[in-house]
């Protein structure tokens, strides 16, 4: 369908109420005075996920929204990994934040994902913005000038556009913009909980850093991810495979202690506590979208996980959604443009950036595999190596390992307007 060109556009129809959509919603109203409605399909309620990495490109987003304060009061800066190895000694640290906080202004936070979402909520709320929860859309139908949305319910919306940011699942995607694709099992899940740091004792030097080791089943990986470093949220990274899914979250924990009593002292005995004192585990297989999809058709247009599902293993998914939702809105705001070449140019600007995070992921999660114990000392050994020539060098000065953080979508030319 050929879209005519338009001047203004007036009111936006998002499905999906979790960050992409909120955060979507909020730049909408505040920079292309857009009214934004938002659905969700689930109650307001729902409590889904543990813990969520926010990198400074993304909270340089947050922070111009004007929620940068609120969200470091309820989360826990770091950015400082020290690693361990399988016998509990340190190997080294890493510096995560140092360099891409003098770019950017922002810290990286870890955050629990009820309170990222609290926050957004609040802020739409704030802005009058309208959310409604218990709709699932049903279908998509479009005119010349107009799209709709009709809801299991039988009531139905309006508007000028709609963005799908309903996460991997996407019933946008799936019913309208690009059917055919299927996500893909990763091979790797996480295993997680959240436990109060009242339930366990916590030596010096957790604090606000995260604390790693990689076995010969997997990662373990434990942070603080409240202000008042009174929660730690852990997981464990491992090979399973998908049927493991309908296990009894009961049986993972025998999955989780043969693998924390392969790693000696004190830090070995961390692990197994935290684990033992874990209420309530969370079972998490990892699913991607392959490259290559379809992101837009006729005036919908998917952002974050809808369009670009990636591991968590570059902990830029959220941040994606959020450049995604800004160079959009940077778009609109070039009125000269019709939606067909505002979609046309959001895929072919965003589609690099989103593909080359989705392959760092992909790589940084291949440490998660099944291994045998000598490969483990060997990358120990390695390891070692490498971390006393990052101290001796200072490399953390230089931005190793921190360029994908110190990004700003706010500075991408819109290069193809004249």
């Amino acid at each position: 369908m050929l879209i005519p060109e338009m001047s203004k556009f007036n009111k936006a129809i998002i499905i999906g109420g979790g960050p992409t959509g909120l955060s979507a919603a909020l730049l909408l109203k505040k920079n292309n005075h857009i009214t934004p409605v938002v659905y969700d399909a689930y109650p307001k309620s729902t409590t889904v996920g543990g813990a969520i990495g926010l990198q400074p490109n993304g909270l340089r987003i947050l922070k111009d929204l004007g929620l940068y304060d609120e969200l470091l009061a309820r989360g826990s800066s770091g950015g400082k990994v020290i690693l361990h190895s399988i016998k509990g000694s340190v190997i080294g640290e890493l510096d995560f934040i140092s360099w891409s906080k003098k770019q950017t202004g922002c810290d990286q936070l870890e955050i629990r994902r009820d309170d990222l979402l609290e926050v957004l909520c609040q802020a739409a709320q704030n802005e009058g913005i309208e959310v409604h929860y218990n709709k699932t859309l049903s279908k998509v139908t479009e005119g010349d000038q107009q799209v709709t949305a009709t809801f299991s319910d039988g009531t139905t919306d309006t508007g000028d556009f709609l963005l799908g940011c309903d996460g991997l699942r996407s019933t946008v995607r799936n019913s309208y913009v690009d059917p055919d694709v299927e996500p893909e099992y990763s091979g790797i899940t996480d295993i997680f909980s959240l436990v109060p740091t009242s339930d366990h004792p916590t030596p010096a030097g957790l604090g606000r850093q995260t604390h790693a080791t990689f076995t010969t089943e997997g990662c373990f990986a434990v942070m603080c991810c409240r202000a008042q470093q009174d929660i730690n949220y852990w997981f464990f990274s491992s090979e399973l495979p998908a049927s493991v899914s309908g296990v009894e979250e009961i049986d993972f924990k025998p999955i989780i202690h043969n693998a924390a009593n392969k790693i000696a002292g004190e830090w070995g005995d961390v692990l197994r506590i935290l684990v033992d004192k874990s209420k309530n585990l969370r079972f998490y297989p990892i699913w991607t979208l392959p490259l290559g999809g379809k992101w837009y058709k006729g005036r919908c247009l998917l952002l974050g996980d809808a369009a670009h599902a990636m591991s968590p293993h570059a902990g830029q998914g959220v941040s994606m959604a959020l450049e995604d939702a800004v160079y959009f809105s940077r778009l609109l705001g070039e009125t000269s443009l019709g939606l067909n070449d505002i979609f046309r140019r959001y895929d072919e600007k965003r589609r690099p950036r989103t593909d080359a995070v989705y392959k760092a992921a992909k790589r940084n999660g291949a440490s998660r595999k099944k291994t045998g114990p000598w490969r483990i000392w060997f990358n120990e050994i390695v390891l070692t190596v490498f971390l006393a020539v990052y101290r001796i060098f200072n490399l953390q000065s230089f931005g190793i390992g921190q360029k994908l953080a110190a990004y700003d979508i706010k500075e991408e030319p819109l290069w193809y307007i004249s």
